[in-house]
């Protein structure tokens, strides 16, 4: 059984996300503040996390900076402000996915489904699986390592994903509903703002001027495309 840490001061939210999991199959523990969602996301072998962004002693932000550099479980971000800085500022510290409140109870199941069905199958094995080599850039889907111009880079779990679908289609221009819907999977569900942001984190990874990338190509009015 999947485990879902919220972390959330609103008791009542709390408890209706925690209601709505449990009805689902899925096993959720509540934490009420940002210093204890943080020891538990540590330390307590979560699959994901849906944080808050507004929660006393550490906000959402520095929790889930703190997170990501320790783990690379789906951490959703849910939130009552609706500025795109806001999203932009979760997406670049490595939230995964953003839910506005007030939200729909089944629509964020549907979501926290998606993103724990995906990280499954990121995280389990792929033996058999070929390396992908294109230009200076090389990507194997079996290590689930990358490298670039001979050296290795780091990369997060949708970082990898969208370059890996990417360089499976090169040459081939997707928008960013396109990609949104084939690498995370929710079509019509999310902000498909955050493609941008992980097409300027890849770049700034894997280019070797990410201001004038070689690889990761937009094309204006269209979309992104990975060019050989």
């Amino acid at each position: 059984m999947s485990k879902v840490l919220i972390v959330e001061d609103d008791a009542a939210i709390a408890a209706l996300e925690r209601d709505y999991l449990h009805t689902e199959g899925l096993e959720a523990e509540v934490a009420v503040d940002g210093p204890s969602g943080l020891d538990r996301g540590l330390n307590g072998g979560f699959d994901l996390v849906l944080l808050d962004v507004m929660l006393p002693g550490i906000d959402g932000f520095e929790v889930c900076r703190r997170l990501r550099a320790a783990s690379d479980v789906p951490i959703i971000m849910v939130t009552a402000r609706r500025e795109d800085i806001d999203k932009i500022r979760g997406l670049g510290l490595g939230a995964d996915d953003y839910v506005e409140k007030p939200f729909s109870p089944s629509v964020l199941v549907a979501r926290i489904k998606s993103h724990l069905s995906r990280y499954e199958r990121l995280t389990g094995t792929a033996a058999g699986r070929s390396v992908v080599t294109l230009g200076d850039v090389e990507l194997n889907t079996a290590t689930r390592r990358v490298r670039a111009h001979g050296q290795e880079v780091e990369l997060k779990n949708r970082e990898f994903e969208l370059l890996e679908f990417l360089m499976l289609h090169p040459d081939v221009v997707f928008s960013r509903d396109q990609l949104y819907e084939r690498v995370w999977g929710m079509d019509a569900l999310g902000d498909n703002a955050t493609v941008a942001v992980h097409i300027n984190r890849l770049r700034e990874k894997i280019e070797t001027d990410p201001s004038a990338p070689r690889h990761l190509l937009t094309v204006w009015g269209a979309g992104y495309r990975f060019l050989p």
